[in-house]
């Protein structure tokens, strides 16, 4: 029962502070110019180009291995992130994880890097995993859900799905979809050589 007035609260508080409510005036967010999800017929693959871009804010979460550590976006600045959202208990989740430190592994040097959100999991399981599959890319740890709360009417069911963020933190495609790291990478490597602006 305490479940649905916490949810709420977290809901009204999270679209308060993407939507501007606490800003007045002109200094107001613009609207458009922070990211919502929109699936345009139910695709699977959405790609945006780079003037039609919206900026990811407030992503973050506790630390996957290291228990009270906070990570997220703002770790990542001036990089590109792949977010990645996944449980162990999940398998097409447990046969991409490979595809993506490969992604890591490949482009690293040009700036890029792996975040992954791991959702309705164990610590327990979800660390296990992680370290039996040697994976070097940080994950945060989010049972609940609630660090998804930053992606706007983003369906959180979606696991595995896989985001690609240019190095404005811009929303520069979505994949609803378990993604090989043959159709990963080039995308990666496409908004990673992109000129900064």
């Amino acid at each position: 029962m305490r479940w649905l007035p916490t949810r709420a609260a977290l809901v009204v508080a999270a679209l308060c502070l993407l939507g501007g409510c606490a800003t007045a005036g002109t200094d107001a967010v613009e609207q458009g110019s922070e990211f919502t999800f929109v699936s345009p017929g139910g695709q699977t693959r959405i790609f945006y180009p780079p003037g039609e871009r919206q900026r990811l804010t407030g992503l973050s979460g506790d630390s996957l291995l290291e228990e009270g550590r906070r990570i997220g976006l703002d770790d990542f600045r001036g990089q590109v992130v792949v977010l990645n959202v996944w449980g162990s208990w999940c398998g097409p989740c447990r046969a991409e994880a490979d595809d993506l430190q490969a992604v890591q592994d490949k482009t690293g040097a040009q700036g890029v890097r792996v975040l992954g959100i791991d959702v309705r999991d164990s610590r327990s399981a979800a660390s296990d995993f992680h370290r039996d599959r040697g994976l070097t890319y940080p994950s945060i740890f989010d049972p609940s859900g609630r660090s998804l709360l930053a992606l706007k009417n983003y369906p959180r069911s979606a696991v595995p799905s896989t985001i690609i963020l240019d190095r404005q933190h811009r929303v520069a495609a979505v994949f609803l979809t378990e993604m090989l790291e043959s159709e990963l990478l080039p995308e990666v490597r496409k908004v990673a050589a992109e000129p900064a602006g």
